[in-house]
């Protein structure tokens, strides 16, 4: 896929993206559909239009590349949960 370059580059900027977008959380659940729509989102703010089929094909190659790197552990077919502890939460009172 040719923007999957993009994304895989700047990796960590598209999670903070997602974040801001989609409820994210270290050991929570995130589904294919919204990487996918998260992708569209993300490319459309760089002024870059793709198709739905466009976007399938991204969120697998990118959804790959993040079990690669161990931020996504395949839950099943349609989603992960997240090993990301840049975005661990915190409640005051929670035990350190």
């Amino acid at each position: 896929m040719k923007y999957t370059g993009l994304i895989k580059k700047d990796y960590k900027i598209f999670l903070q993206f997602l974040k801001a977008k989609y409820p994210m959380f270290h050991n929570s659940n995130f589904f294919f559909r919204e990487l996918q729509f998260g992708a569209v989102k993300y490319l459309g703010n760089k002024g870059i239009k793709i198709s739905n089929g466009q976007a399938e094909e991204l969120a697998k190659a990118v959804g790959s590349f993040l079990e690669q790197e161990g931020i996504f552990v395949r839950v099943n077919n349609h989603g992960w949960r997240i090993n990301y502890k840049e975005f661990v939460t915190t409640v005051p009172g929670d035990p350190l």
